[in-house]
């Protein structure tokens, strides 16, 4: 041990600069590596694919209609503001001419752009899935806690698992569309059958892996508390839960992948606001340049999709009690 010491009070802080920097070096040339492979197979591969929209857009097309995306964006915004600005001077001048004249301001009614179906389908994908994380959690513990509640309630989950959004979304649909009439809504009926959709399908793994974290609670842990006479709630809070939380994250990183794999299905089979009804529509719009659009919905379900995970990853490590635990 002293020898251990000893050496490593011998390396010099410029030596362990210097590992550092080997490190992020090789930790970024990998992830550089695999994506230049990948956009070299995807760019040879694309040149060889014929179809009945033209030769499969290759990663230069995909980048121009981002571009164009972007630019689609904003004159939308510019066109926006111009309504308004236009209205402003309208009313300004009626108003100059009659003080007590009644003035109408109208809403701008803009086409959704790529980056409004965007936000709508994050929106959307976020509200399903803490309202499954609000029932998964907490009855994963009472599952997870009590053996015979477990063995009541696991056939229910064992039957409704595996059902698949397209087989959930008519039903929601109809339920949605009988017991959602109002006529002052607070949410659209779009809006509530896709996030309804995305909770009954994404709810499942965080309720499996809550559960079988709690039931796999230390003995020594177990046994403490009973020493220490701690209440259920108590016991609950600080020891149940600090222990599953592994477990838990798991679940709610699977669940999340699974929330917007179901919601993007969702929204193209009920043509829904969002990313899928972006793809379903330039799908059918079948322009040439419709294909360029759809690989770039394609990447950016994808990119979100990653991004989604890697935060619930940080709230893992913010809140794990094991800081020196390894998370990936």
């Amino acid at each position: 041990m002293s020898a251990v010491l000893v050496k490593l009070k011998q390396v010099s802080p410029t030596e362990l600069s210097s590992e550092k920097l080997r490190e992020v070096l090789l930790g970024s040339l990998f992830p550089i590596l695999g994506l230049a492979i990948f956009l070299s197979l995807w760019h040879v591969g694309a040149q060889q694919i014929n179809t009945s929209l033209g030769t499969f857009p290759g990663p230069i097309e995909v980048a121009e209609q981002w571009s164009n995306l972007v630019d689609e964006h904003q004159q939308e915004g510019q066109r926006e503001r111009a309504f308004y600005e236009r209205q402003e001077e309208r009313n300004a001048a009626i108003l100059q001419e009659n003080p007590d004249a009644e003035v109408r301001w109208r809403e701008f009614r803009s086409r959704p752009t790529f980056f409004d179906q965007i936000a709508t389908s994050l929106w959307t994908v976020l509200s399903g899935f803490f309202l499954a994380t609000l029932i998964a959690i907490p009855l994963g513990i009472v599952i997870g806690l009590n053996k015979h509640t477990y063995s009541a309630i696991n056939p229910i989950i064992q039957i409704f698992k595996p059902v698949s959004p397209l087989a959930w979304l008519p039903l929601v649909t109809l339920v949605v569309s009988a017991l959602y009439a109002t006529e002052d809504p607070m949410f659209s009926r779009s809006f509530l059958v896709s996030m309804i959709t995305v909770t009954l399908c994404s709810l499942w793994p965080t309720l499996i892996n809550t559960s079988v974290g709690v039931s796999s609670v230390n003995q020594d842990l177990k046994n403490v508390s009973k020493v220490l006479r701690l209440g259920w709630l108590t016991y609950v809070i600080k020891v149940v839960i600090p222990s599953a939380i592994p477990m838990m994250f798991t679940g709610l990183r699977l669940s999340l992948g699974i929330a917007w794999m179901v919601l993007i299905a969702a929204e193209m089979l009920a043509q829904n606001p969002g990313l899928g009804k972006f793809v379903w529509d330039e799908f059918q719009n079948g322009s040439s340049s419709s294909l360029g659009r759809i690989c770039v919905a394609v990447l950016v379900i994808g990119l979100i999709g990653f991004l989604l995970d890697r935060g619930m990853l940080l709230i893992q490590r913010w809140v794990n009690w094991d800081k020196s635990a390894i998370t990936r």
